[in-house]
């Protein structure tokens, strides 16, 4: 710029130079802090879990001021920082600090808005009469019994608002099944969603509602037809019932009832006997469409159309053109189709949305296999379905696959050096043995039992998994088109076969399965926890001192989880919700007072004690005296329990209350609280739900399943 006339220039002007403020890469980014994500969402889900309520304006006023604060911290942490006022290390810190209580708030927050979005009244007492309702889902009972899912539901003198959303009934008898989407009519007896066995034991009361299942029950009578089958949707839901039909007539037997759940998601076929043997060989995975179905079935079509394209792109068409994204969006497509054709349940939704953020990932450039991919699909999960978080079925997918991601660095190592005709069976080995080692203590937390010749079973049938029937299922789904699907599905019956034969002789094995006693609850949490906090410390980019730090935590969480898994005690006491059982536990295992009767909560005590053996085998363990009606066990400081059921139970157990007596009454007891003993009759239980005692300082400490604070 020129200076104005009658001014001269400075002789020793220079220009002014202004330095420009280095610009510090976010905090997380530089902690790579996103896979922390869904860990801290699931932290946040997990609190409300501990107390699951419909959250009032107070919670979510608490919330939004937790939410609101940390928000602000994270925002201006770095200002504050950059004009001096804090140091680097503190505004770090703080930042970091927000952002997770930020993600934690969050997580509590979307737990508690599923659980609002989902409410539906829930039945309050038992009911018997007629059932009208439309027909959504047909299964199999663990009783191997058929089952029918209904909404639009309709009871006999009961008003809509509160009448169950949906309720479930097993089918005692043999008849026609209606098709999905017909209305029906039927005489049934329902009642509330069970109660817990016992306190810790498997809610599910808090399953059901989130299924939106208000009632369960079951029917002795014919279902009749009430209107015409509703066109709409409920045309495709007829069809793959219709394409399972067909899978089962084509291939026969269990075979083509396995077949048609792996391609359909129908297992209604499938017996409980098969589906014990399945889980007795730690094959009942393969049933189930999961991670490994849709990753086999992304894999071929991807495989397949990466190869018709290498073979265009050698006629010399498409040369420069990245066809692999190509083939990327047509495996996208087929996952979409499976989905559809499978029912698209919860299982089979979180296995769709991992493969496609990983096929998402090669259309858009970035690493299909990472820990950042599989955090983005847990964190999706997570947001659309945060009850997700509880299940078996999330932290064993999400465990055995960050394992085998974490395993495939030692293996492209390793892997070169072998010969190549070894590599695919040692690859098998390896990535058969991670997943197992990641997934069995959560497979043995959920469901008390390890089948110890698991990794042989896999071994034997995963690879005819992947080489035979999942590629002829889609080549005959492709060749159904033209009605020439009868060899595809030939070769899928080998293979099914093949599934099942490899499961029968590893589960007749002895020592096959060994029963597992239940973890304390806070086991499961430490534990994936202490996993997480090792890995992402270990692989998150952290200093060394505080990633040594951070793994040396993680492994002291999984031990003292282990630890306490080890030492626990099972309770001395268990006593049914309904007084219909109550178990004593000896050296020989659970005594149980009656040979029958309650057979559910006592399979699962046993179950959770570790315990195989059948409830007429424990009930005949020494403990027990008296004749069936009345049954008396001596306990520790010369306490007794007495169990009194039958007609006059209630006036019995009057004159049995005295001192140093537990009493427990199948028939409502007229004695006004305090009573001289220990007194459990069907009013104080429908209160306190299962029970479970044991003795210190010479007096009995009592604990009940916590009521469920849910509801309209």
């Amino acid at each position: 710029m020129l200076p104005q006339s009658g001014t001269a220039p400075l002789p020793h002007a220079r220009p002014r130079i202004v330095p420009v403020p280095r610009v510090r890469p976010a905090a997380a980014v530089r902690a790579g802090l996103f896979p922390w994500v869904p860990v801290c969402l699931s932290a946040g889900i997990g609190l409300w879990f501990l107390r699951p309520a419909l959250l009032g304006w107070p919670e979510w006023a608490a919330i939004a001021a937790v939410l609101l604060s940390a928000l602000v911290v994270a925002r201006f942490a770095p200002t504050w920082a950059e004009r001096g006022r804090i140091g680097w290390p503190a505004a770090d810190a703080l930042h970091l600090g927000a952002l997770v209580i930020c993600l934690v708030a969050g997580g509590t927050g979307l737990a508690g808005v599923r659980a609002a979005h989902v409410a539906a009244p829930v039945l309050e007492w038992r009911y018997y009469g007629p059932v009208e309702g439309r027909v959504i889902e047909i299964d199999r009972s663990s009783r191997d019994r058929m089952r029918l899912t209904l909404d639009r539901v309709v009871l006999r003198d009961l008003p809509p608002d509160r009448t169950p959303a949906r309720v479930r009934l097993s089918l005692m008898g043999d008849g026609a099944l209606p098709p999905l989407g017909q209305r029906v009519m039927l005489t049934g007896h329902l009642g509330p969603p069970p109660a817990p066995a016992s306190p810790g034991s498997f809610d599910f009361r808090l399953h059901a509602w989130f299924e939106g299942l208000g009632a369960v029950g079951y029917t002795r009578t014919p279902i009749m037809s009430v209107a015409p089958v509703e066109g709409g949707i409920w045309w495709m839901h007829r069809a793959r019932m219709a394409i399972s039909a067909a899978i089962q007539d084509r291939i026969g037997g269990q075979a083509g009832a396995v077949a048609s759940a792996l391609m359909t998601g129908d297992r209604s076929g499938i017996s409980e006997q098969t589906n014990e043997v399945m889980r007795a060989s730690n094959l009942y995975h393969i049933i189930s469409i999961s991670g490994l179905h849709m990753g086999m079935l992304a894999g071929f079509v991807y495989g397949g159309l990466r190869l018709a394209t290498v073979l265009v792109q050698a006629g010399g068409m498409g040369l420069g053109r990245p066809l692999h994204k190509v083939a990327a969006g047509g495996a996208l497509a087929a996952a979409a189709g499976y989905l559809w054709l499978s029912g698209g349940g919860v299982a089979t939704e979180r296995a769709f949305i991992m493969v496609a953020v990983m096929l998402g990932a090669i259309m858009v450039d970035r690493r299909a296999i990472s820990l950042r991919t599989v955090a983005v699909a847990a964190t999706v999960i997570l947001i659309y379905s945060p009850e997700a978080v509880t299940g078996a079925g999330f932290q064993m997918s999400f465990a055995a696959t960050i394992a085998l991601i974490l395993s495939y660095g030692p293996w492209s190592r390793i892997g070169p050096r072998l010969p190549w005709w070894l590599r695919p069976g040692a690859m098998l080995i390896v990535s058969s043995l991670v997943a197992a080692v990641a997934t069995s203590p959560i497979a043995a937390a959920h469901f008390n039992r390890m089948a110890q010749y698991g990794l042989l079973a896999n071994l034997l049938a995963v690879p005819v998994m992947g080489t035979l029937v999942m590629p002829a299922g889609v080549i005959g789904a492709i060749l159904a088109l033209v009605g020439l699907e009868g060899p595809a599905l030939w070769i899928m019956g080998i293979g099914t076969k093949w599934m099942l034969l490899v499961a029968e002789q590893v589960a007749n094995l002895g020592g096959a399965v060994t029963a597992l006693p239940l973890p304390p609850g806070p086991v499961v949490p430490m534990m994936e926890f202490g996993a997480a906090l090792a890995i992402l410390c270990w692989r998150g980019g952290w200093r060394r001192s505080v990633a040594t730090a951070g793994l040396g935590l993680g492994i002291a969480l999984m031990a003292a989880a282990a630890a306490a898994w080890i030492t626990a005690s099972r309770p001395l006491l268990l006593i049914a919700p309904e007084g219909e059982a109550v178990g004593v536990m000896t050296p020989q295992g659970r005594a149980i007072s009656k040979p029958s009767g309650g057979s559910f909560v006592v399979s699962t005590w046993l179950q959770e004690d570790g315990d195989m053996s059948t409830q007429e085998h424990a009930a005949n363990r020494p403990a027990w005296s008296g004749d069936r009606r009345n049954r008396v066990a001596d306990l520790p400081e010369e306490w007794q329990l007495w169990h009194l059921t039958g007609k006059g139970s209630g006036e019995r157990a009057a004159e049995a209350c005295r001192p140093l007596r537990i009493v427990v009454a199948s028939e409502p007891v007229d004695l006004a609280d305090p009573t001289p003993c220990l007194l459990l009759d069907p009013g104080r239980l429908a209160a306190t739900g299962a029970v479970s005692i044991g003795f210190s300082n010479g007096r009995p400490t009592v604990h009940h399943a916590a009521p469920l604070r849910l509801g309209r």
